[in-house]
């Protein structure tokens, strides 16, 4: 449930209630709007009488949260959550674009590539040090070293980093170099990496599971969220379907439908979420429309000969592009590229 505090409600008030609150077991979670504050009660397994909770000083109102996903809820937090790193801002007017390779190969290519997205608007420079890849013979990463040349290139650049973490024992390493640390698809629904990357308190972008439902992605937001971490960017990255044509399906009405079920931060994936550089600008200007909150964009200088998805990664000039013919379509949904 959550506990609407009255307007003016002092902070003894407050504090007696969240007392109260965690002498049942239950965890207590505050958050404080501009008039008023609300107080989610996380609970322990057992119903919970509304009764004593609602006779308290101060409190308005309780309310009894009917979906699982309690934190992620909009119902718990009506405002839209604003993510703010380093100048940053993830959620609010202005969209956020991420863009970079696949995977970081080299010097040369990681730095080519994160001075061409900077120069084309990007604010967030991707590469993966740690690749899962489907076949164990594939490329699978420069691990500690291409964490090295991904704070190499922010040194230059000044973009924030945003790299996958795999595992829980990784999350420390990876927190040392990255800004954000990436759950990739197939570890959407690792509880224990979600334990450890919420413990960490490192900004989360959290992709959808290739086979997953819109639910089971904010249950996995609820396991970083429910660490006091409140930094979660939502990411639609495409679902397995029967389409061939495409690498996944990109579930376009997940976007709209994220952003009225959840106060979270949504993004969009064009490139794993089509697999052909082809579609990502059409696909990029539908999510925009539909209310994406940012991008996330491979790129890479030379795709043919790119150890890692070089058949959905756009050239530096095609994303050039890309970024330019988004403004209208930003302007016209009241948001700004």
């Amino acid at each position: 449930m959550i506990v609407v505090m009255k307007q003016g409600a002092t902070q003894t008030q407050i504090t007696n209630v969240t007392a109260r609150i965690e002498q049942w077991g239950c965890q207590a979670h505050i958050s404080q709007g501009e008039e008023r504050t609300i107080i989610g009660v996380i609970g322990n397994g057992r119903p919970l009488d509304r009764g004593p909770l609602e006779r308290m000083s101060g409190v308005e109102r309780t309310v009894p949260i009917l979906r699982p996903f309690k934190l992620a809820s909009r119902d718990f937090h009506p405002r839209n959550t604003v993510i703010e790193l380093n100048g940053v801002s993830i959620g609010g007017e202005l969209l956020t674009v991420m863009a970079g390779p696949c995977a970081v190969e080299g010097r040369d290519q990681l730095l080519e590539t994160a001075h061409a997205v900077k120069e084309a608007g990007a604010k967030v420079l991707r590469g993966g040090a740690f690749k899962p890849r489907t076949s164990p013979y594939s490329f699978q990463g420069l691990a500690e070293k291409g964490l090295e040349l991904l704070a190499e290139a922010r040194d230059e650049t000044g973009l924030l980093i945003v790299t996958e973490v795999m595992e829980p024992d990784l999350v420390p390493l990876v927190s040392a170099y990255a800004d954000i640390l990436q759950i990739g698809a197939r570890s959407m629904q690792n509880y224990a990496l979600l334990h450890a990357v919420g413990e960490a308190q490192k900004p989360v972008l959290l992709k959808r599971g290739m086979m997953s439902t819109i639910e089971e992605l904010l249950m996995s937001a609820e396991y970083v969220l429910s660490h006091g971490n409140n930094r979660v960017i939502l990411c639609e990255r495409g679902i397995r379907t029967f389409e061939p044509y495409t690498r996944n399906t990109l579930d376009v009405s997940a976007l709209p439908l994220l952003k009225q079920l959840s106060h979270l931060p949504v993004i969009a994936d064009p490139s794993h979420g089509t697999g052909k550089w082809e579609l990502v600008e059409p696909v990029t200007r539908a999510v925009i429309a539909a209310g994406a909150d940012g991008l996330i964009v491979e790129v890479h200088p030379r795709p043919e000969e790119a150890l890692s998805d070089g058949a959905q990664s756009l050239k530096p000039e095609r994303f050039a592009t890309l970024m330019e013919n988004l403004g209208p379509i930003a302007e016209a949904v009241g948001r700004r590229i």
